[in-house]
């Protein structure tokens, strides 16, 4: 490992990794936080710190109400901060989605089936088309979690390998798509859940629109238009740049073939085990599919709300459907579980009903450390409201905006590149989001950029540095799997191999959520780009 130790003594990317290797697990950096702000906000109730409320109007005079900073030692606060410390936790948008679709995806993780399906789809890729095929298998590998990562990547490798090609640009373009294309798909899951927990949260706190509600799938157009538009240019990097600059693969296509046990040519019983498990799962999914068809067409159904456009002139079908979106988190729970369970049943990593019900307990272990750091990011964010800092912050932040006269196109590039640099630093998409969140959202709120805007171009960022910063807790696995097809790979030369896929996913990813507002296109169902107050004070 000489080679990985030399290569983090020198340059910006040594830099990084010693500078985030001396920050805090996120859990502590919440902590700290959340006794920075305490601070903070005796001395800014002390000084008078206020604002406007752009909505709410002060009945006794008629104008626009004064929101002033309150103290966090203020005695009603450390009352609210004790008692309703459990209801804090468990109150915590994002736990309740991501735990519930997890519950599912860990099902169809441990039964095999997203492996099985991952490697199905790849394994047959004609070889021309071997690196479009596996970059947009990575990318929709997301909702697979740790399956994209841990089955997906070495897979690749094995694959070019196998079509006399270098194993290493495999491994690159699984990486660029699996962690690079991180918020890419072509359908919301856990992720749209996780983040837009955080995003409802941010709203509620800020008081700013009480009839806002999340919908996973807020994003879905936008995050289809990323698949879209990262595909080929993960392709081209790949076929272009990193594999003419890897040279020539000379090693055979069983150098590597032991990663995990994985293998080029499985048996051919193993192979039909997996394809009727596959053909199990997907009459699975086609029930899931009917079930919520049935439950939205079929009269009289419980997701549609008949009702919500009786006497509103100006209202839409997605008014009515928003009952479906809402259901989305529970379709993806019952489209996991039941496809996994389809698949294991058919091949057998499912014997019983306790076997299911081990597998969800084991999802619920591993999402340990999770609930850990969703306990302080709740507690920091809900501290945040409690103190008025995060509305005022956002309303005078909108303000010294708006006097710069930056468009506000500008502005979500400017917040994509700062969330990208952010990313070098502070790993964890969910912490990350939850520091920003309570500022950024309603600050664009108030500049005219709805929730799922905010959130959108948050993901761009988030995404596009993953693949380049030692931090990202997968970065190391993938060094090992690069290191068994050459042994002098080290993490200088993992970083240089994936940061010309980085710096294009980010100009991309910029130039997308730039032209996306500029031409108002909607960012999913029921979510437009743009955002209007409710009402606003005089």
């Amino acid at each position: 490992m000489a080679e990985s130790s030399a290569a983090t003594q020198s340059g910006i990317l040594g830099w990084i990794e010693r500078t985030g290797n001396k920050l805090p697990d996120p859990v502590f950096i919440f902590f700290y936080l959340i006794i920075a702000l305490i601070a903070i906000s005796v001395i800014s109730a002390a000084v008078g710190v206020s604002a406007f409320h752009p909505t709410q109007i002060d009945e006794s005079t008629g104008g626009a109400l004064r929101i002033e900073a309150v103290s966090l030692l203020a005695a009603d606060n450390i009352q609210r901060l004790w008692v309703e410390m459990p209801k804090t936790f468990t109150h915590f948008h994002p736990l309740g989605y991501v735990l519930v679709v997890m519950l599912g995806a860990g099902v169809a993780e441990r039964s095999g089936f997203f492996a099985a399906g991952m490697a199905k789809a790849v394994k047959g890729a004609p070889t021309a088309l071997l690196t479009p095929v596996v970059a947009l298998v990575a990318m929709l590998g997301n909702h697979a979690a740790d399956a994209g990562y841990v089955v997906l990547i070495p897979l690749a490798g094995i694959l070019f390998a196998a079509a006399g090609r270098h194993p290493l640009a495999g491994i690159a373009a699984a990486f660029a798509g699996v962690s690079g294309g991180f918020s890419a798909n072509i359908s919301p899951g856990q992720l749209d859940a996780l983040l837009f927990g955080i995003t409802e949260e941010a709203v509620n706190a800020s008081a700013l629109d009480p009839s806002w509600t999340s919908n996973i799938a807020g994003n879905w157009y936008f995050i289809s238009a990323m698949t879209v538009l990262y595909l080929p240019i993960i392709w081209y990097v790949t076929d272009k740049i990193i594999e003419p600059r890897l040279g020539k693969w000379t090693g055979g296509a069983s150098a590597g073939a032991s990663v995990d046990g994985l293998s080029p040519d499985p048996s051919a019983e193993d192979g039909a085990l997996a394809s009727k498990g596959l053909r199990a799962a997907g009459l699975a999914a086609l029930f899931v599919v009917a079930l919520w068809a049935i439950m939205v067409f079929a009269p009289g159904t419980p997701l549609v709300d008949e009702t919500a456009c009786e006497g509103v002139s100006d209202c839409s079908i997605h008014t009515e459907l928003r009952p479906l979106y809402q259901s989305l988190v529970a379709a993806f729970f019952l489209l996991f579980l039941l496809t996994g369970w389809a698949y294991g049943r058919a091949t057998g990593s499912i014997k019983n009903h306790r076997d299911l019900v081990e597998m969800m307990a084991e999802s619920m272990k591993d999402m340990g450390y999770y609930l850990v750091l969703a306990f302080a990011a709740a507690h920091f964010v809900a501290m945040f409201g409690w103190s008025n800092l995060g509305l005022i912050t956002a309303v005078h932040g909108a303000a010294g905006i708006e006097a710069t006269g930056l468009p506000l196109p500008l502005v979500l590039g400017l917040m994509v590149i700062f969330a990208g640099i952010l990313n070098l630093f502070v790993g964890s998409a969910s912490a990350k989001w939850a520091l920003l969140a309570p500022i950024l959202v309603p600050m664009l709120m108030l500049l005219g950029i709805s929730p799922e805007g905010a959130t959108a171009a948050y993901r761009v960022g988030d995404s596009a540095t993953n693949i380049i910063t030692p931090l990202m807790v997968y970065f190391p696995l993938i060094l090992v799997f690069a290191q068994r097809w050459d042994r002098k790979f080290g993490l200088g030369s993992l970083t240089a191999m994936m940061l010309p896929y980085s710096i294009w996913l980010l100009i991309s990813g910029v130039l997308l959520i730039v032209a996306w507002i500029y031409l108002g296109i909607p960012l999913g169902p029921d979510a437009p780009v743009g955002y209007t107050l409710p009402g606003v004070g005089s």
